[in-house]
């Protein structure tokens, strides 16, 4: 059967806010051996998930990472995104304005009440739109960042526009690894709370980190799905964290990916084990994934997945469709949006087993 990447949305479907309770949430419970479909609340995880189960976390912690500003030669307006910091202290980051810009060019960055804070040198232009810049500051980029960066929110949730509230709302409460630009909205369900009934019923938890980066977003605009470039994402697997996982396995549990970036790490490190050789399903592991988990993938190391909706043509609904299936995914999202549930990052959720 051919991949099924397309689905039309209403508007209205997509979430703007985050519930006031995180575990408020409704739950589509996709059970792929019944090939049935159930509604749920997050709430209700504790009661869906078994003793020995082993719910697998991604710990990265979102970056303040959009940045505003003017440039000091024209006054115009500039917005950038800050994507990672380099050895030699300079920023990779992605920016608009209008006009062009001419390196070495200096902008003025305000903090998020619009006071001037940091002046930005953009040194060099980058492919991919991206530039090298240069602050002049000796502080650390995560504590500037901290300091007079704004919540990268996609577009869709009020233009990109952060309140008060997203700095908190936009990270799981279990972030403790800052590099994302994006959260992985699949852990914005758990709250502390929840994960010690999790835990209280016998299930593990571990926590694995992959920095989303904006590639999680891009399209595909190719014909055949298997031809599009897969972007990168740095990831990392401690040695606690396979013998968690391999515990988990030996006892009969499941292992519960939260969120595609889970997946991705897991399956990463699983193929990485395969092709070492390796008599165990896990490694330590760190560096760089480039993984495209698609139809007719086989997976090794996820048993079970709780995700958000995705948006059409994109790898992350490749991804749970390859878990899934085609025809019991396009079947979940269509039952979805007919009983309005709520979309992408502050919405609804789905739990694959």
């Amino acid at each position: 059967m051919e991949p099924w990447i397309d689905y039309e949305l209403p508007a209205d479907l997509i979430a703007q806010e985050p519930l006031p309770n995180r575990v408020d949430a409704r739950l589509l419970v996709v059970d792929r051996q019944r090939q049935t479909l159930e509604h749920r609340h997050v709430r209700d995880l504790p009661e869906l998930l078994r003793r020995d189960d082993q719910l697998v976390l991604n710990n990265t912690r979102v970056v303040p990472a959009q940045l505003q500003g003017r440039r000091l030669g024209t006054g115009g307006k500039w917005q950038g995104l800050f994507l990672h910091a380099n050895p030699d202290k300079t920023w990779t980051i992605v920016c608009k304005t209008r006009g062009t810009l001419r390196p070495p060019e200096p902008v003025m960055l305000v903090d998020r009440d619009g006071r001037d804070a940091l002046k930005l040198w953009l040194v060099e232009k980058l492919s991919d739109g991206q530039w090298l810049a240069r602050p002049e500051s000796e502080e650390g980029h995560f504590a500037l960042l901290e300091r007079i960066g704004r919540v990268p929110l996609p577009p869709y949730i009020r233009g990109g526009q952060m309140v008060d509230s997203d700095i908190a709302r936009y990270q799981t409460v279990f972030a403790s690894r800052p590099g994302a630009v994006a959260a992985p909205t699949a852990g914005l369900h758990l709250t502390e709370s929840l994960l010690k009934t999790i835990h209280a019923r016998g299930v593990g938890v571990s926590a694995v980190t992959l920095h989303v980066g904006l590639g999680t977003f891009r399209p595909v605009t190719v014909e055949d799905p298997a031809q599009h470039e897969m972007h990168s994402e740095w990831a990392e697997v401690t040695s606690p964290a396979v013998a968690e996982i391999e515990r988990a396995r030996a006892a009969g549990g499941r292992i519960v990916a939260v969120g595609t970036t889970v997946a991705r790490v897991l399956e990463t490190v699983a193929g990485e084990a395969a092709a070492a050789g390796s008599d165990t399903l896990l490694q330590a592991w760190s560096g760089e994934t480039s993984i495209f988990i698609r139809p007719p993938h086989e997976f090794r190391a996820v048993d079970a997945l709780l995700t958000n909706f995705h948006f059409p043509r994109t790898t992350l609904l490749l991804l749970v469709q390859a878990l899934a299936g085609s025809a019991l995914l396009r079947q979940a999202y269509e039952t979805a949006v007919a009983q309005r549930y709520r979309f992408y990052s502050y919405g609804d959720a789905m739990l694959i087993v």
